[in-house]
C-alpha cells in the first residue's frame, strides 16, 4: 500500500509539473460546478530548453542564426576566412620576425601557428550556430555573429556580443602586437561596420 501512494504521489507531481494540472485535482479534490473554471498560465516551451541542452548549442544562440540564412552565412563566412588566410599568409611573408610561423586552412578551419611565445589561433566556421568561432592563446575563446548591413546582407561584420568587438578589431590589436608592427585587418572583407550616414 506505501509503494502505491508513493507511485501515486510521484505520477501527481510529475503530472503538475508537465501539465500545470491544479494540485487540487491531483490530489482528488474537485471543484464544484458553481465555481468558474480557473485559467492557466501558458506552460513554458519545454522541448525548446531540452533541445537547447541537447544538441550543446548556447540558448542565445538562435539570435545569430535569425540574421541570415544559411545561404549568405556561408558565402560570407567563406569569404571572411578566404581572405583572412590570404593575409595572414602575406603577414608572415613580409615579417622577418615571424619566419617560423605557419597558416593551414581547410574545411573550415584556419589555423595559425606562430610558435613560442605567441602560440596558435584557430579561427573555424560553426554552420549549425551561423557562427564564427575564435581561438586566441592571447584572449581566449570566442563566438563571432554575422550583423548584415540593413542595405546589402551580403555586407556586414563579424561581432562578439559579450564585449562589443568584431573579429577584425581584436585580430588588429593582437597580430599586430606580434607582428611588431601596424597591420590592417579594416581592409578585408566583412571587417567594419557601416559607417553612419
Amino acid at each position: 500500500m506505501y509503494i502505491m501512494q508513493r507511485r501515486f504521489s510521484t505520477i501527481n507531481r510529475m503530472a503538475r509539473c508537465w501539465f500545470r494540472i491544479p494540485s487540487s485535482v491531483c490530489e482528488g479534490q474537485m471543484k464544484t460546478a458553481s465555481e468558474p473554471p480557473r485559467l492557466l498560465p501558458p506552460a513554458a516551451p519545454f522541448c525548446s530548453v531540452r533541445r537547447w541542452s541537447s544538441s550543446g548549442m548556447n540558448p542565445n544562440d538562435f539570435i545569430a542564426t535569425s540574421l541570415i540564412d544559411s545561404v549568405t552565412y556561408e558565402t560570407v563566412c567563406s569569404d571572411t576566412l578566404e581572405s583572412l588566410c590570404d593575409y595572414f599568409e602575406e603577414v608572415i611573408e613580409e615579417t622577418a620576425a615571424l619566419k617560423h610561423a605557419d597558416v593551414t586552412y581547410g574545411d573550415g578551419v584556419l589555423t595559425v601557428k606562430f610558435g613560442p611565445p605567441h602560440g596558435t589561433y584557430v579561427i573555424n566556421r560553426q554552420s549549425p550556430n551561423r557562427q564564427i568561432w575564435l581561438s586566441s592563446p592571447t584572449s581566449g575563446p570566442k563566438r563571432y555573429d554575422f550583423v548584415p548591413n540593413k542595405r546589402t546582407i551580403n555586407e556586414g561584420y563579424w561581432l562578439y556580443r559579450h564585449d562589443g568587438m568584431t573579429l577584425h578589431q581584436l585580430l588588429q590589436q593582437e597580430i599586430s602586437a606580434i607582428a611588431g608592427r601596424e597591420l590592417d585587418f579594416f581592409a578585408l572583407p566583412h571587417s567594419q561596420p557601416p559607417k553612419a550616414a
